[in-house]
């Protein structure tokens, strides 16, 4: 999902991430039933250090993302996808969207197509000059997904994130190396 790439990547660009406190809508749940495929990543902190301890520091990788993970609150993704489009409405997503709509909340990046139906926005949160949150949002017509990171995270770090937790690899390490194909590697 190309939508999802870019979204990351503006995060990348990003300042420093700390506090969030978003809310993930609980009537999602009922789209579970629907859905071909489901992913529902609810960490908190605890679980968070937990999964900490499950990574080796003799790993580069794993010790990078232990790292990172030590510095969250939370890491939350609901993404469901559906065999055929109109499985789920806009008023689904509308109690997320409305949390997105305080002053303190910015759209930073819209992407629409009429002709695949894809949407994804970004937007952060800015607490005195500093940003305070990120979240993300995707819809297709057969796919819906909510991205929700809360706590301290070097936005250079989110790549590391990739692939781990329920959030979706980039595949590269630097915006300008994507993937032209358009698919998650």
């Amino acid at each position: 999902m190309i939508t999802i790439k870019i979204a990351f990547f503006v995060g990348l660009a990003l300042g420093q991430l700390s506090a969030q406190e978003l809310k993930m809508p609980p009537n999602l749940d009922h789209l579970a039933a629907k859905a071909t495929e489901v992913v529902d990543v609810t960490l908190d902190a605890n679980l968070l250090q937990l999964a900490g301890r499950f990574l080796s520091d003799k790993d580069a990788d794993d010790a990078k993302v232990k790292k990172i993970i030590g510095g969250l609150r939370g890491i939350y993704v609901k993404s469901f996808e559906f065999e055929k489009p109109g499985e789920y409405q806009d008023s689904d997503v509308e109690p997320f969207r409305a949390q997105l709509r305080s002053p303190a909340w910015s759209r930073i990046v819209g992407v629409r197509s009429q002709k695949s139906g894809e949407n994804s926005e970004v937007y952060v949160k800015t607490e005195g000059g500093k940003i305070g949150g990120l979240a993300i949002l995707s819809t297709e017509p057969k796919q819906l997904t909510i991205v929700s990171i809360e706590g301290s995270i070097d936005p250079d770090q989110l790549n590391e994130l990739g692939g781990h937790f329920g959030i979706p690899k980039l595949g590269t390490d630097s915006p300008h190396k994507a993937s032209k194909s358009g698919k998650d590697e």
